[in-house]
């Protein structure tokens, strides 16, 4: 089995897991002490998602085949900056990643997952191509990994 397919089931998985109800695992900032419903978490530090919500991470890569200009053109008579991300739908990082192209991070509720890729499928293919990934805060645990087990 390829290492990309092997990517893409994975994938696949945990957006059917966030889909149908399980707890999704994000570090809550506000967590600081160990409660009962962080006791069970099988990492430290982490905590499910109360909100029913998980973070989504989509690559829009750019068409290097056509100029920017032309792109936005085709993402405007499309629709897409009106369409994208659906209203509701909180933004928690927009990045241009040079030679790549976009990489947004929204906090989706797991109800409008469809919304969300509907919204890509009808007004972004043709301008990008896109790439799905479920994602998860791991910032503050790499930073106390690091400061206790990096010296």
């Amino acid at each position: 089995m390829s290492k990309s397919l092997i990517r893409r089931s994975v994938v696949c998985a945990a957006l059917v897991a966030a889909v149908v109800g399980n707890p999704v695992v994000i570090r809550s900032a506000a967590a600081q002490t160990q409660t009962p419903a962080t006791a069970a978490s099988p990492q430290p530090g982490l905590v499910p998602a109360a909100d029913d919500t998980f973070l989504l991470t989509i690559f829009l890569r750019h068409d290097e085949s056509k100029p920017l200009p032309k792109i936005n053109d085709e993402l405007r008579a499309q629709g897409y900056f009106k369409s994208f991300p659906p209203p509701g739908i909180e933004v928690v990082s927009w990045y241009v990643m040079m030679g790549i192209g976009q990489v947004v991070t929204l906090r989706v509720p797991a109800n409008r997952l469809r919304e969300v890729n509907r919204a890509i499928e009808t007004t972004a293919w043709g301008g990008y191509r896109t790439e799905f990934y479920p994602t998860y805060d791991y910032k503050a645990v790499a930073e106390k990994m690091r400061a206790t087990d990096g010296r």
